[in-house]
């Protein structure tokens, strides 16, 4: 049922830690869309410090989001752990949903989380900002058009820093709160948006390691090949141990060309001497400030979900969507432990042009 596209959204924020500041922004942006009723936190001394925008409530009460029968939407900014306990609660009461990623610290809890909102009917979106960045859907438009021709083989990098007093804070980079390490809470975007351009691997080799820049239970240095059915192979490097920090980069190679895409910048090169560009430069948090990030992909998302809700419509990004990043994860963590390649067990179609 679709929703009149004149009436604001009246939505809630669950969750007010370090990863909620772009979620208010946004919300501030889109005043004329949503309003922002509730913000909810575990503690009032928690909650204390939080700016929120003029006119949300403070609360400690999660039953006040709960039983609110005019309150239509949620954003599930909560530890990794915390999502599907929570996001259960909220699908029940008949809330939407927007959750922050990843959807939970392993593949069966985030399927469950993904199954309970389809099963109460409500919408489940969640924050998988890159692929709705200008440069990735001026690359994915590009790539559908069967310009580049057919992917050869491609290659994704996140070379991040984050300093040891990133991981000192409790539960950071722990497998009980946040499922793992630089792949789960890092280069989850990056992954999550190869895999939207050039679909789901046959199969996938993995290693990952603890370096000696970092005291951490997760793995803060992952490599990966992505094994396709074509013969096209993709290459991950991940890390949170390359100081001062660095663009993440995507390179797809086409039988009749090549597109880059770093830094929010997208640059194609076709064999003809073609070029085309799209998108502009910006901070991805690469570096010690994790925050240090423009939120307009994050209102982009946000705005996308209001959409979704109103109209009764899909979001661009999922829930069962980003369920693959999460397979591929946990397929490359698998290998690192075995040494074998993991065979996955659904593919999507690689485009063939």
């Amino acid at each position: 049922m679709s929703l009149p596209s004149s009436r604001r959204l009246r939505v809630a924020v669950i969750g007010a830690g370090l990863g909620s500041a772009p979620h208010f922004h946004s919300l501030r942006d889109l005043a004329g869309e949503a309003e922002l009723v509730y913000v909810y936190g575990r503690s009032a001394e928690r909650l204390a410090g939080v700016q929120v925008p003029a006119g949300a409530r403070k609360t400690t009460r999660l039953e006040d989001i709960l039983e609110d029968p005019d309150l239509e939407a949620v954003l599930v900014l909560t530890p990794p752990n915390t999502h599907l306990d929570v996001v259960r609660r909220v699908a029940r009461a008949g809330k939407h949903v927007l959750v922050e990623k990843p959807l939970e610290i392993d593949l069966n809890r985030a399927s469950a989380l993904v199954e309970c909102c389809e099963q109460a009917g409500v919408t489940l979106a969640v924050m998988l900002q890159h692929r709705l960045r200008e440069a990735a859907v001026a690359l994915r438009a590009l790539i559908a058009s069967g310009e580049l021709g057919q992917l050869v083989s491609a290659s994704a990098a996140v070379r991040w820093w984050r300093p040891q007093s990133y991981y000192d804070e409790p539960g950071r980079g722990t497998l009980a709160r946040d499922g793992g390490g630089v792949l789960i809470t890092q280069a989850i975007h990056t992954l999550d948006l190869l895999l939207d351009l050039i679909g789901m691997p046959a199969r996938v080799t993995g290693v990952a390691s603890t370096s000696a820049v970092h005291r951490m239970e997760g793995e803060d240095t992952a490599a990966a090949l992505l094994h396709y059915d074509s013969g096209a192979v993709a290459v991950l490097q991940a890390t949170t141990a390359a100081y001062p920090g660095f663009p993440e980069r995507l390179e797809l190679n086409f039988t009749r060309g090549t597109a880059t895409l770093e830094g929010g910048e997208m640059r194609a090169a076709f064999q003809d001497g073609r070029t085309l560009s799209a998108g502009s430069r910006q901070a991805s948090g690469g570096g010690a400030d994790p925050m240090a990030f423009d939120h307009a992909a994050h209102k982009t998302v946000l705005q996308d979900f209001i959409r979704a809700v109103k109209t009764g419509t899909a979001p661009a990004v999922t829930g069962r969507s980003a369920l693959g990043v999460q397979q591929v994860i946990e397929a490359v963590m698998a290998s690192s432990r075995s040494g074998a390649a993991v065979a996955l067990h659904s593919q999507a179609i690689l485009p063939m042009m």
